[in-house]
């Protein structure tokens, strides 16, 4: 018997990740190309509504569902149609092109339920045990260091691309933490 996660797992993904505002993405095809590679009878399912849609709707936003099968075993990924900004889409405003992206995330995810890059998405959410910190105390980590590490704040709200550090929602400035710490 195989141990495909194991296996998938215990690739190294670092060379074909790409940073964009303080977040960590895999690219798809390169994804969909190892699990090929480790597991050529794998498939996936890009799941459609009643309406034959693509996408999901609840008549205010959308989401995507995807699945990701490797040796009989369908890992099923749903994710929201976001903007740049992570901020899900308003339907009426969501674009092909919105929802392909859309696409190519949630099939990356599936695969990293299935172990290819799974420890991208290890700090996404927290245990539930895990210290909560206000918002207070966050942006008083993030400003302090800013200020121990030189990072000037027009750096960080050109890379977030944002106008003001509020703007930031926690789990963002948890990431930004993450970020300013390794610099």
């Amino acid at each position: 018997m195989t141990y495909s996660f194991d296996r998938l797992n215990s690739i190294d993904v670092n060379e074909h990740t790409e940073k964009k505002n303080g977040l960590t993405y895999l690219s798809w095809a390169w994804a969909w190309a190892e699990v090929k590679k480790a597991y050529p009878e794998s498939t996936y399912t890009i799941y459609e509504n009643e309406a034959g849609w693509n996408y999901h709707t609840d008549g205010k936003t959308a989401w995507v569902k995807t699945g990701v099968t490797v040796e009989g075993i369908e890992h099923i990924e749903y994710l929201p149609v976001m903007d740049y900004r992570n901020k899900s889409i308003p339907v009426n405003n969501i674009t092909s092109f919105d929802v392909n992206k859309a696409i190519q995330r949630s099939l990356t995810k599936a695969c990293a339920r299935h172990g290819l890059g799974l420890y991208i998405y290890a700090g996404e959410d927290l245990p539930e045990d895990a210290p909560k910190y206000s918002r207070e105390d966050l942006m008083s980590k993030v400003e302090a260091l800013m200020d121990t590490k030189s990072v000037p704040l027009a750096e960080i709200l050109k890379m977030g691309k944002i106008d003001h550090l509020a703007e930031l929602e926690d789990s963002r400035l948890v990431e930004l933490i993450k970020w300013l710490e390794v610099q």
